[in-house]
């Protein structure tokens, strides 16, 4: 039976965890169909149609996609899921809107964040803020499953799958679009950031993260952040890394101020180097970090970007 890929884009590229989603749905086995349902969005479907190991690609042209409501996609991911044994998308917060809502309609219980594929039925997920690991066997006949992007290699380029165009289900009426407000920056995403610089409530203001912008423009890296300097109000909710915000795995994560709290090492403990600067030699954050330094933030900071700069 063939897998079905979900594939969020802005109707120019598709996310890059695509190619994750991908290359975890290749494990699965059987051909690999990619879905790019949205309104205008043929640049998007011909960047999916070259990830390796995509045998077909799906465009559902329609203007209730445009702007891409899940309970409009939903409706057309249920509309395709006979067809299919498995329906995978990337556990981000796209996929953790979306997904759900096929699952409730599929009436089948959903696979959520699996890191692992033992075998089609079979998945690993994390539980307990990744603290245990769970191995589940679904018996649904389609399988409803999220992956962790950062513990599968995304899939290569140089594919030539065959488009197919596909109608649309049309609009649900269940949500209108009104507006989105979206942030910009220079730097890096933070899920696909090579370097995260992150503060916590060490921080103490909003105002001192601008130390942080600083360093982490020094490295081009990505500007995250603990729930406690979040719910603090110090950055915007996007910045946080963590069980309830973002999961990264960069080649370097830096984190400043942050004590450590199971829930903040859920989201960033795959990362290859850690490096943690705090003031509390008992922190959590040390038992995960390749290397600490105890100390005053406030004065390690500026010396370290300092030294950076010189560098």
């Amino acid at each position: 039976m063939s897998v079905l890929v979900v594939a969020a884009h802005d109707g120019k590229t598709v996310r890059a965890n695509v190619a994750n989603a991908v290359a975890a749905a290749t494990q699965i086995g059987g051909d690999v169909h990619v879905l790019v349902a949205g309104s205008g969005a043929g640049d998007a479907a011909k960047e999916a149609a070259a990830i390796a190991g995509v045998a077909k690609v799906l465009q559902a042209e329609d203007a209730a996609y445009a702007n891409w409501m899940a309970e409009d996609v939903a409706a057309l991911v249920v509309k395709l899921a006979p067809g299919y044994g498995h329906i995978v998308m990337a556990a981000d917060n796209v996929g953790k809107n979306l997904m759900p809502r096929v699952a409730a309609l599929l009436d089948v219980a959903q696979v959520s964040e699996a890191i692992q594929i033992v075998s089609p039925d079979t998945f690993v997920r994390p539980i307990y803020a990744g603290n245990a690991m769970a191995t589940v066997q679904s018996t649904d006949k389609i399988k409803v499953v999220t992956v962790r992007p950062t513990n599968f290699k995304a899939a290569a380029g140089g594919g030539s799958a065959a488009i197919e165009q596909i109608g649309g289900a049309g609009s649900a009426g269940l949500s209108n679009y009104v507006g989105a407000e979206i942030s910009k920056s220079e730097r890096p995403e933070l899920t696909s950031a090579k370097i995260v610089v992150s503060g916590g409530r060490g921080l103490a203001s909003g105002e001192n993260f601008k130390m942080l912008e600083t360093l982490a423009d020094k490295l081009g890296a990505g500007l995250g952040a603990s729930r406690a300097a979040v719910d603090a109000g110090y950055v915007p909710n996007d910045y946080q890394v963590g069980q309830t915000g973002k999961v990264v795995a960069p080649d370097l994560y830096i984190a400043i101020g942050i004590s450590g709290a199971i829930q903040h090492l859920a989201g960033m403990k795959d990362s290859k180097t850690i490096v943690a600067i705090n003031k509390d030699e008992e922190a959590p954050i040390f038992q995960v970090a390749d290397y600490g330094i105890v100390g005053d933030l406030f004065q390690i900071v500026p010396e370290l970007t300092a030294a950076i700069e010189k560098k």
